[in-house]
């Protein structure tokens, strides 16, 4: 099925996606979430970047390799990482 319109994944809604989780989980505004900071960075105990990484999983409906986030380790790589996997362009 062909996604289009605001439905479609592009690598800016999963930004947008993951800047929200995020700043929801360090209780801050999305305003104050730096897309290019790692994610260790974030200050996210372990059961909280697996809870992360679950919700991200259904929301995009596919599961993503448990090496993702060390090869792709901020929002904006992980965002266009994601959007080539969708597409089947990831190396």
């Amino acid at each position: 099925m062909s996604e289009t319109g605001q439905n479609a994944l592009t690598a800016e809604r999963v930004r947008e996606w993951l800047v929200e989780k995020v700043a929801y989980r360090l209780d801050v505004s999305t305003d104050r979430i730096d897309v290019n900071q790692y994610f260790d960075e974030f200050d996210l105990d372990s059961t909280e970047a697996l809870v992360l990484s679950g919700e991200l999983e259904n929301w995009l409906g596919f599961e993503l390799e448990t090496t993702a986030l060390w090869y792709h380790p901020t929002i904006a790589e992980l965002s266009e990482y994601i959007v080539e996997v969708r597409d089947g362009n990831a190396a």
